[in-house]
């Protein structure tokens, strides 16, 4: 778990799958007079396996080939277009659900069984991106309990940032409502005056 993830109350079992989303920063507006700049975390394979140790995902020696980062990297893009769905639309888009089914292949699990813990999903890799699967794995797990319909991407173009949707009737749209939120809601508002003239 992330300050990031902590900081804005994700649950443990979705804090892979929220981190990774938002390892990729394409938020581009102005706050306070400054842009804020687009970033990827995962700029290449050193800094994906920094990540994953980071986080507790790496595993000790082997290194992460260009051919994984690819994996890796599919897996985010494919990740972040299903969030970006509503969730209904989610369960109904055989094209955003195709791509994220091909780009979960790269990281298959096997079930084991574990003393007092029962049967559990582990990775079947063996390799350096084998942490990865800790975001399959909270996929899985987070559609059987219905969290991950919580999980959101941010309405506003500007922004696309992941967030966890904590609000009763789990209807919110912007990850903030005092930035995103307000920002849309006044640009459609002085869209209207400017009609109305």
């Amino acid at each position: 778990m992330s300050k990031e993830s902590r900081k804005f109350k994700v649950p443990d079992a979705l804090a892979n799958v929220y981190d990774f989303a938002n390892t990729l920063d394409v938020r581009h507006f102005m706050h306070f007079g400054l842009e804020h700049p687009q970033s990827d975390e995962l700029a290449g394979p050193k800094q994906l396996a920094d990540w994953m140790q980071e986080r507790g995902l790496g595993t000790e020696g082997g290194r992460i080939t260009p051919a994984m980062f690819e994996a890796a990297l599919g897996l985010r893009e494919a990740l972040r277009a299903y969030l970006q769905c509503e969730p209904v639309e989610r369960r109904r888009n055989r094209d955003i659900l195709g791509a994220l089914d091909g780009a979960l292949a790269s990281f298959p699990l096997r079930v084991e069984a574990r003393p007092g813990r029962g049967a559990i999903l582990s990775a079947a890799r063996e390799d350096a991106l084998a942490g990865l699967s800790a975001v399959a794995i909270e996929l899985h797990d987070a559609t059987l309990l219905g969290t991950l319909d919580r999980l959101k991407m941010c309405a506003s173009e500007e922004c696309r940032r992941v967030f966890f949707d904590r609000s009763k009737p789990a209807t919110r749209r912007w990850c903030m409502s005092t930035l995103c939120g307000n920002r849309v809601k006044t640009r459609a508002y002085r869209e209207r005056q400017r009609e109305a003239k």
